[in-house]
């Protein structure tokens, strides 16, 4: 009879085992959303947010064992942005990672108290996102692409380029909350290289289409246009406009050379949403974003496409392709 019963309280303790391990609460892993202005079918936006994903590997998060990425597109619509926003808000996830400044700012206002890590955003501090660079304050920190400092350089570029140019056009979407000071940083380096600014609003591809036709009306010579996602999303519609009409073009981001465009200088957009993961992780492992100083680039990327060049008729000064750091042929 003590043998029975030492034999079913063995076996019923064997069976319990396996029950008691399946009871026990499985460690809740941190989650992140990531809000892109893109399309998940968008050869840019999947580049850009594998560069994070990268980012994360490299510190030793691996999806599904020790982290959740919750990734939410915009699919080119900034109108979408608060939806979005507010989802992520609802899965209480741990951090959320917008890219661009109006990706940003409707996190912002979705909440102020989950950590957010902002990429690739122009002016934060025009933007009114966070205090200072230095002591952001807030739950906002994240990386800056320095945009309003680059314009007047971006200016320069194209009159090295085209010498006797008096009319540039400027290409610029009201939505995005960094634009309005690049705008003015515009306007003061347009007035001392002795130029005429001619700024268009655009806010998707059919504003695109009429911005062109304008400034073929008023015969710009140039097009300068400011970084924005839709103007990222729409780059190859700009580089074929800008081509048709024969203007010699610069955008401020990287893949616009590829895309046909004549000439991009900025900062290195995909080492950006690399950077972004180590802001997360700092997070993830108790920092507060109020006290983590905003990221600066280093380095600044010129990209020329002489295929594009000599569709146009220009000759590019040797001494501008020297100091590139691509050149299409």
């Amino acid at each position: 009879m003590e043998r029975r019963t030492l034999l079913a309280t063995l076996v019923g303790g064997l069976l319990a085992a396996p029950l008691a391990a399946e009871a026990q609460p499985r460690e809740k892993l941190p989650r992140v959303g990531y809000l892109s202005p893109g399309s998940p079918s968008e050869p840019l936006r999947r580049r850009r947010f594998e560069a994070f994903r990268q980012g994360l590997r490299e510190l030793g998060y691996i999806e599904g064992q020790n982290i959740v990425i919750e990734p939410r597109w915009a699919e080119g619509k900034y109108d979408r942005y608060p939806a979005l926003a507010a989802d992520l808000v609802r899965l209480k996830v741990d951090v959320i990672v917008p890219v661009g400044g109006a990706a940003t700012q409707a996190v912002q206002q979705a909440t102020r108290t989950i950590p957010i890590v902002m990429s690739v955003v122009i002016d934060p501090v025009w933007s009114g996102l966070v205090a200072s660079l230095a002591r952001p304050g807030g739950n906002v920190t994240g990386l800056t692409i320095m945009a309003s400092d680059l314009v007047g350089k971006q200016l320069e570029l194209l009159k090295e380029v085209v010498p006797k140019v008096s009319r540039v056009a400027l290409l610029w979407n009201p939505a995005n909350p960094g634009s309005a000071p690049q705008l003015r940083q515009a306007e003061a380096a347009a007035q001392a290289l002795g130029v005429r600014l001619q700024p268009l609003e655009a806010r998707g591809p059919q504003e695109i289409d009429s911005a062109f036709a304008a400034m073929t009306r008023e015969r710009a010579g140039a097009l300068l246009i400011l970084p924005d996602a839709i103007f990222g999303n729409q780059r190859r519609q700009i580089a074929e406009l800008a081509a048709k009409r024969r203007l010699p073009s610069l955008l401020g981001v990287g893949e616009y050379a590829e895309a046909g465009g004549l000439m991009t200088y900025s900062a290195n957009n995909l080492d950006l949403e690399r950077r972004a993961a180590t802001f997360v992780d700092k997070i993830l492992k108790g920092a507060k974003p109020a006290d983590l100083p905003i990221e600066q680039p280093s380095k600044f990327e010129l990209i020329i496409n002489l295929k594009t060049a000599k569709t146009l008729g220009l000759t590019i000064p040797q001494s501008l392709l020297l100091r590139a750091d691509e050149v299409i042929r």
